[in-house]
């Protein structure tokens, strides 16, 4: 399982290019509102060890000594992305370390972008949404298009609505990626899973679609992950409509 610093890297992300994480959970645990079956940082019981979330402070100092040392020696940043060890809106100083972020960003590397992966559980609340509608690459995630799937792939904690983040999304008016992970397994990803899934997005209409499968040691065993040829075949449909889709194996 994966556990990272306030702020690491710059690594390389599929999806993102030469990406600095930051991460708005404890260092050594995991925090999150999803027990995704896929996801790299395992499950949430596995997690329990460290509790400690940084505050905004700790996020800008870490952030400013990591920019200074990255300026310094000539590593490029093409983003800054919020990621880390569960879902970064749920630090509840998420909208003032956005803020902070930003004038980092404009003061050190001006040219890079900021980038969030959410699970768009918080996108409801005012200010988390306000925060969100700042960053350049608001990368929201809906892997499954029912409740009822969503608790065979993310196994919410608590209370979880589909319908309920599409209403959410939808106040961006299509400013944002959509972000779906496709599994290859009996029940994932196929037939009505992905016509159901695709009606989703001709109602959002995101600016890009990112359609990813797993790439790392996963929790639950027995998964398997599409080729970049399958996934491209099943979402052709919304190729061929003029959608903006990014895949990647």
């Amino acid at each position: 399982m994966m556990r990272e610093k306030t702020v690491f890297g710059p690594i390389f992300s599929r999806r993102l290019g030469s990406s600095l994480g930051i991460n708005l959970l404890p260092q050594e645990g995991k925090v999150c509102n999803f027990d995704c079956i896929y996801c790299e940082c395992g499950w949430n019981k596995d997690g329990l060890a460290d509790r400690t979330i940084p505050s905004a402070k700790d996020v800008r100092e870490a952030l400013e000594t990591k920019l200074l040392e990255c300026s310094g020696n000539g590593t490029p940043i093409d983003s800054i992305t919020f990621s880390g060890d569960g879902e970064p809106t749920l630090n509840p100083e998420f909208p003032q370390i956005v803020a902070d972020t930003l004038a980092l960003r404009d003061r050190y590397f001006p040219s890079a972008k900021v980038s969030v992966l959410s699970n768009a559980t918080m996108a409801f609340k005012a200010d988390v949404f306000e925060a969100l509608t700042r960053v350049d690459n608001p990368i929201m995630k809906i892997d499954a298009p029912t409740s009822e799937k969503a608790a065979l792939i993310n196994r919410p904690v608590g209370r979880y609505s589909v319908e309920e983040v599409i209403a959410s999304l939808e106040r961006f008016k299509g400013d944002f990626v959509l972000q779906t992970m496709f599994l290859k397994a009996p029940s994932f990803c196929t037939g009505d899973w992905v016509s159901e899934w695709m009606s989703i997005v001709r109602r959002l209409r995101p600016r890009e679609v990112m359609v990813y499968t797993i790439d790392r040691e996963t929790p639950m065993k027995g998964l398997s992950k599409y080729t970049v040829e399958e996934m491209r075949s099943l979402v052709q449909p919304l190729i061929d409509e003029g959608y903006k889709i990014q895949i990647k194996g």
